[in-house]
């Protein structure tokens, strides 16, 4: 007598795999040309910046200031202690003084910024 075991085994192993080459049905087809038709018309999506530079500046009242510079000179991170909360500063156009609610308010480079905070006069600070 032979085992049909094996033989089972391998049908039921196999079971899952016949309806990979099933073919949608009339509302999925037209369900991903309607998905498809939305992403076509959709806004293009801009990357965000790549990161340019990272400075510690020692500032003239004597704080520190981490600053994360990013490519196109319209953002920059700013934190207060290195591992502190972050503050994103953002201009509508470069050149424009990078700003956040609250106060903040940043002009510079990576060699040296002039950083207001909020609550406080602006600081000129340096690497």
């Amino acid at each position: 007598m032979k085992s049909f075991l094996p033989l089972a085994l391998a049908t039921a192993a196999l079971l899952p795999l016949a309806a990979c080459h099933s073919k949608p049905k009339g509302d999925d087809v037209a369900n991903a040309a309607a998905d498809n038709a939305v992403a076509a018309n959709a806004a293009p999506v801009e990357m965000p910046p790549s990161i340019r530079a990272e400075k510690s500046f020692r500032c003239k009242d004597n704080s520190l200031a981490y600053v994360t510079f990013f490519q196109g000179d319209k953002q920059a991170v700013v934190k207060d202690k290195q591992d502190g909360p972050a503050t994103v500063l953002k201009a509508a156009n470069t050149g424009d003084p990078l700003t956040a609610d609250g106060g903040w308010k940043m002009t510079g480079d990576e060699k040296g910024v002039t950083l207001t905070r909020p609550g406080k006069d602006a600081v000129v600070c340096h690497v």
